[in-house]
This record gives structure tokens, sequence and C-alpha cells, in this order.
């Protein structure tokens, strides 16, 4: 499943499946094409009955960097569009991870900054390397994090992690965010493949079907994430939002 602006990568071995975000160049951001082949990679591999566990890497040592901001000025500015891309695209890829049966192992090294800690937000177990940074300060860049997915972070990240990332654009090392609960191990790098295959095969050897039935469970207890609220883009077309992302292209600081 490909894209010219990036693309998911799915490799299926026995009974382990191996997810890739690719984006070269670009620390594996997101594009909206990606997001979109996201959903169908994990709605294709919920339908499978051969696959046990599901590594979710990122490509070149990094795992995600965001969402790519190249994109934006095209559909950011307004409303109806930001939604659309927000509910359909992104919400649409996260959900169909949230929705897969299978166990999902996140494999983070390098960058995972906002879409990255989303992704990672919807993998059932989360082993970094040290090295790792976490974050998501699109505060610079003049919006915030849609509702659902702020609501997803603060659920698994914690809502104190999830205040300081996005209301002061914090970025945390892999130590710390093993410390507040995210990360379930943080490794040296350079053992990062090793340990988490090993981890995979483990998984991937116990009873298919009470993975299955203790996500449905865990699933249930977790309850409805946030629906996407009246207003929450009405700031498609605000100068902060404008400003903010120009100055990204731009490489230019942004002045709010």
């Amino acid at each position: 499943m490909t894209s010219e602006a990036g693309h998911v990568r799915v490799a299926i071995e026995g009974s382990l499946a191996r997810v890739t975000l690719s984006h070269p160049g670009k620390f594996n951001a997101m594009s909206r094409a990606m997001w979109r082949e996201l959903k169908t990679v994990f709605v294709d591999l919920q339908a499978r009955t051969d696959v046990r566990c599901v590594v979710v890497v990122g490509e070149g040592g990094h795992f995600c960097a965001g969402g790519d901001i190249a994109e934006y000025p095209d559909f950011r500015f307004q409303e109806a569009a930001l939604r659309e891309f927000h509910e359909d695209d992104v919400w649409g890829g996260l959900g169909a991870m949230l929705a897969c049966d299978l166990p999902l192992l996140a494999q983070i090294e390098g960058n995972c900054m906002g879409a990255g800690v989303e992704i990672a937000s919807c993998c059932d177990i989360r082993v970094a390397s040290a090295s790792a940074r976490f974050g998501a300060p699109i505060a610079k860049l003049g919006f915030p994090m849609a509702p659902r997915e702020a609501a997803l972070v603060a659920r698994e990240a914690g809502a104190a992690t999830a205040r300081e990332i996005l209301l002061e654009a914090t970025v945390f090392d892999a130590a710390e965010m093993k410390a507040r609960g995210f990360l379930n191990t943080v490794l040296p790098d350079g053992t990062l493949t090793t340990a988490v295959l090993a981890r995979a095969q483990r998984i991937a050897s116990l009873s298919p079907q009470a993975a299955r039935l203790n996500k449905q469970a865990l699933r249930a207890t977790q309850g409805s994430t946030v629906a996407d609220g009246d207003g929450a883009y009405r700031y498609a077309d605000s100068a902060e939002h404008r400003e903010g992302i120009a100055a990204f292209i731009a490489k230019r600081p942004p002045v709010f």
C-alpha cells in the first residue's frame, strides 16, 4: 500500500505482522494518504485468522514525527475540510487500530511526536529505545489536538502528561515516559528489534482466542472516547492556525 507522500508497508511472516510507517526524509510523518492506508491495513489485519501479533514500527530509526505539515495548507484552513481530515482520515486510521482484536506492539525509536504518540497510544504494549523522544508540540503551530485524539492520548499517557505536552509543548525522553506509565519497557539503543521480536513471538505462542477476547474485554472497560464536539474545528481559518503552519513551512519562528 503506497502513495507518493509516504506509505504504510505490511509484511507477514508466519503468525507475525509487521506494519512499517515510511516517509523518507520526514521522519515518517503521516501524510493524509498514509492515514487512509493505515485504516485499510488494520481493517485487513482484523479479518485475518493467521496473524496473532502485530508489530508497529517506523522506518529509518524513527517512529513517527507527527503529521506531514507540508500538506496542511491544502485543507486545514476550512472548517469542514479540517473536520473531515481529523474525523475521517486520522480517526479512521486510529479507530481501525483500536478496533483490531490482535495484540499490537509498538517498537519506538527516535522521534515519536504528535501523530506518532497517537499511533503508539493505540498499541497494547509499547517498547522504546533509550534515545526515543515523545511529545506533541502543536501549540507552536497554532492549533490544538482534535478532541478524540486528545482523549486517547490522555487516557494512555495520563492527563498530567497530556497537559504538559499540549500546553507547554514539553518533549519527554523515554525514561520519563516509562516512569509516567506510557511505556512498558525502555531498552538500550541497538537492542530494540531483537527484543521486540522475542516479545512478539511470545505473544504469538499464546492462545489467539484468549488474546482477542481479552482485547474485547479491555476495550469494553475503557468506554467510548470523546466524540467530535460542535465547534471543535472552528479555528480552521484563524490567524494563529495559519501563522503556525506558515512559519513551520518557511522554517522561521511563529509570531502569535
